[in-house]
């Protein structure tokens, strides 16, 4: 029987077992689409000078992500799935720092393992956890902390957890709350509609690749890549 447990960023320090950070607007689908598009691995960080200093050390590396949702100066790409997909990234290694995402990563400390997640690796993720058959299963909602509710991310671990179980849910019921959720509904106001509607609309479809985005230890860096089914 495995045991679920879901934290916010605030206490991603907690979570054990195999970890689920889940950031859903929008990190883990850029992630997604930066590796459809050919990346061969991304590295997350926490911090912007720590990604602009690791760029220097790696020769041909690309940074994207945000801080506040925007572009850091001198960041090669902001944190836009829609953005991201335009570009030729093949064998590219990309680092990526993001105000939510990037840091549930980090600061999961007692990971015994770690899955970077969002609705279009859901179903890869689930079936990778499945084969693993693990006893703990915790899931960091990274866009529940002050100000924002990160139903949007809750819904994709609830989303995961089912499938996880073995059941056959609907993704709509799921994905449906990511409109609904505070950074849904920021998003998608008359303001910003226009830049991020596009982010959004590739954000909720779900299951999209058949890929999951495991992370690890290598020479003293984070490292995601990408597992086929």
């Amino acid at each position: 029987m495995t045991i679920y447990n879901f934290y916010p960023l605030e206490k991603a320090h907690l979570a054990s077992g195999v970890v689920v950070v889940i950031d859903v607007l929008r990190a883990f689908t850029t992630a997604a689409l930066a590796f459809d598009a050919g990346a061969d691995k991304i590295i997350p960080v926490a911090g912007v000078e720590e990604a602009i200093q690791l760029r220097e050390s790696l020769p041909g590396s690309l940074i994207m992500g945000e801080v506040d949702g925007v572009k850091p100066t001198g960041f090669d790409f902001g944190n836009s799935p829609d953005q991201i997909r335009q570009h030729d990234l093949r064998g590219k290694t990309l680092i990526q720092r993001t105000s939510a995402g990037t840091q549930g990563v980090v600061r999961a400390e007692q990971a015994e393992m770690i899955f970077a997640a969002s609705f279009v690796v859901a179903k890869a993720t689930a079936e990778h956890i499945r084969q693993l058959d693990p006893p703990e299963v915790s899931m960091i909602i990274t866009g529940k902390f002050i100000g924002r509710d990160g139903d949007e991310d809750r819904a994709c671990g609830e989303y995961l957890q089912a499938l996880i179980k073995g059941e056959n849910p609907a993704p709509e019921a799921f994905t449906r709350r990511v409109a609904h959720s505070t950074a849904g509904k920021g998003f998608l106001s008359d303001e910003l509609q226009e830049e991020f509607g596009p982010d959004v609309a590739l954000s909720i479809q779900a299951d999209r690749f058949n890929f999951s985005l495991p992370v690890h230890r290598q020479g003293g860096l984070w490292v995601m890549d990408r597992h086929f089914l």
